[in-house]
C-alpha cells in the first residue's frame, strides 16, 4: 500500500479540523482509496494548542525549514491563512518538490500564477477545492465532472457570513448591526468583518471559479464588487412584497460582449433555487450548454466542511501521479483579447423617496424614458406629512444607465434614490 505524508501549516479551526479527519479516518481510507495518509509533522507556534489536539510533540515544528526537509512528507497542506507568510511557506513547500493543498482564497485569487509556475518547475501538485466554498465540491466539479461543457453562467452565495446577515434581517427583521453582532458572536464573522460583509472574500473565490469555468484569467481587479452594510430593512420589506429574497450573489457570465464577473447583493425571485439558500449555508448554480441547469449545495465553512475539501484534495494528490494545472495560460493579468465589460445589464430594483404632489412622478419616468430604461412595476407608499416613498423594478438595463438616472433623479429638488439593487428573476 502507498504511503504518503502530510504536514500541516496551522492548526486553527480548519487545521485543526483537517488534522481530526486525518487521523480519525486513516483506516478508512486505507480500505476505500488504497492508500496510507498519515501526518507526519505540523507547523504550529502554540504548542498546547498542538498537544490538545492529539499531535505528538516530536512532529510539533516551528519553522518551515523543518518541514520541507523532511524527506517523509509529501503533501504540504497550507491553512494560516493571509498572504505575506503563507505565501513563503507555500513557495518554499514547491521549490523543495512538495505538493501543495491550500484553502487560501486570497493568495491564490492574487498570486496562483506564480505559485503554478513554481508547482511546474519542479512538477509538484497544486490543488486548491477548499479555497471557495467550504465543504462543496465545486472546483472538482469544474474540473472532472462538467469539463464537457462550455459554461455560460454561474451564480452563487460563495459567502456564508453575508448569507447568515441578510437571512437574520429577513427572517427575523434584525437589523444590519444586531445581525453581524450575531455572526460574530457564533464565529460567523470576524471581529472585522470587511471581507466578508463589503464583498471581498465572495471577490476573491469568484475570479478563482471564473477563470476555471470560462477558461482564462480573470483578475480580482476585474470583479465589480458591492457588499451589504447599505442594505436597509425598507428594502428587504420591498422585495418581500414584490416576491424576492435579498442575497449576496456572485455573478459570472460569457457574454457576446466579454467575461462579466459581479458580486453584489441582488434580489432573486422566491421560486429560484438560490432563494432557498439560508444561514451559513453556500450554493452554487451553474449553465452549461450540454447540461443545463447544475446547483451545488452545502456548507461554506467551518472545520469539518472546509476539512474534508481539503482532504479530498489530499487523496486526489495521493492517488494520481500526474499533475494537473490550468487549462488556461495563468499569467498576473487577464490576456489582452478578453473583454470585461462594465456596463452590463440586469433588471434592477430602485426606492425613491419623493414629495407626493403633481408631475413628480412624471418627471421621474421621463428621465427613465430618456435612458432607455423601462419599467415592469411600480408600487408608491404614503408615508409622513407630503412624503411618499416609490418603488420601482425595470426591465433588464444597462448599468451605465441606471447609474445615471439616478444621479438626475438626486438632482431634483422633490426626489432622492434610497437605495438601488440588482434583480434576478
Amino acid at each position: 500500500m502507498k504511503k504518503v505524508g502530510v504536514a500541516i501549516l496551522g492548526l486553527g479551526v480548519v487545521g485543526g479540523g483537517t488534522y481530526q479527519i486525518l487521523t480519525q479516518n486513516r483506516e478508512f481510507y486505507q480500505k476505500t482509496q488504497d492508500v496510507d495518509i498519515v501526518v507526519e509533522s505540523v507547523l504550529e507556534l502554540n504548542r498546547e494548542r498542538a498537544l490538545s489536539l492529539g499531535v505528538p510533540a516530536e512532529k510539533i515544528m516551528t519553522n518551515i525549514a523543518e518541514v520541507v526537509c523532511n524527506p517523509d512528507v509529501n503533501i504540504v497542506v497550507e491553512v494560516i491563512g493571509g498572504i505575506d507568510a503563507a505565501k513563503e511557506y507555500v513557495l518554499a513547500a514547491l521549490n523543495a518538490g512538495k505538493t501543495v493543498v491550500t484553502s487560501n482564497k486570497e493568495l491564490f485569487c492574487k498570486y496562483s500564477h506564480e505559485l503554478e509556475r513554481a508547482a511546474k518547475r519542479q512538477n509538484a501538485g497544486l490543488y486548491f477545492e477548499a479555497s471557495c466554498v467550504g465543504g462543496v465540491p465545486i472546483i472538482r466539479t469544474l474540473l472532472d465532472g462538467l469539463q464537457a461543457n462550455h459554461i455560460t453562467s454561474m451564480m452563487g452565495i460563495i459567502n456564508g457570513t453575508t448569507n447568515y446577515i441578510l437571512t437574520k434581517m429577513s427572517n427575523e427583521g434584525m437589523t444590519y448591526e444586531d445581525a453581524l453582532k450575531e455572526a460574530q458572536r457564533l464565529g460567523y464573522a470576524e471581529a472585522n468583518p470587511t471581507a466578508d460583509v463589503e464583498g471581498f472574500d465572495a471577490a476573491y473565490k469568484l475570479s478563482i471559479l471564473s477563470s476555471l469555468a470560462f477558461h482564462t484569467k480573470v483578475p480580482f481587479s476585474k470583479v465589480f464588487r458591492e457588499g451589504i452594510t447599505q442594505i436597509t430593512q425598507e428594502a428587504i420589506a420591498d422585495g418581500k412584497q414584490l416576491g424576492y429574497c435579498l442575497k449576496l450573489l456572485a455573478i459570472g457570465k460569457q457574454t457576446d460582449a466579454g467575461i462579466e464577473v459581479r458580486v453584489h447583493p441582488t434580489f432573486v425571485r422566491k421560486d429560484h433555487p438560490l432563494a432557498a439558500v439560508n444561514d451559513s449555508f453556500n450554493a452554487v448554480y451553474l449553465h452549461g450548454d450540454a447540461v443545463d441547469d447544475v446547483m451545488l449545495y452545502g456548507r461554506g465553512a467551518g472545520a469539518l466542511p472546509t476539512g474534508s475539501a481539503i482532504v479530498s484534495d489530499i487523496i486526489y494528490a495521493a492517488t494520481h501521479s500526474e499533475s494537473r494545472y490550468s487549462t488556461f495560460k495563468n499569467t498576473a493579468n487577464a490576456d489582452k483579447s478578453v473583454n470585461f465589460p462594465s456596463d452590463f445589464s440586469s433588471a434592477y430594483y430602485l426606492r425613491l423617496s419623493v414629495t407626493d404632489r403633481t408631475g413628480v412622478l412624471a418627471k421621474i419616468t421621463n428621465i427613465f424614458g430618456k435612458n432607455n430604461i423601462s419599467i415592469v412595476e411600480m408600487q408608491q407608499k404614503i408615508l409622513d406629512g407630503d412624503k411618499a416613498a416609490v418603488t420601482f423594478i425595470t426591465h433588464e438595463s444597462r448599468e451605465l444607465a441606471i447609474r445615471d438616472a439616478v444621479s438626475k433623479i438626486n438632482a431634483l429638488e422633490f426626489a432622492s434614490v434610497d437605495s438601488v439593487l440588482r434583480v434576478v428573476s
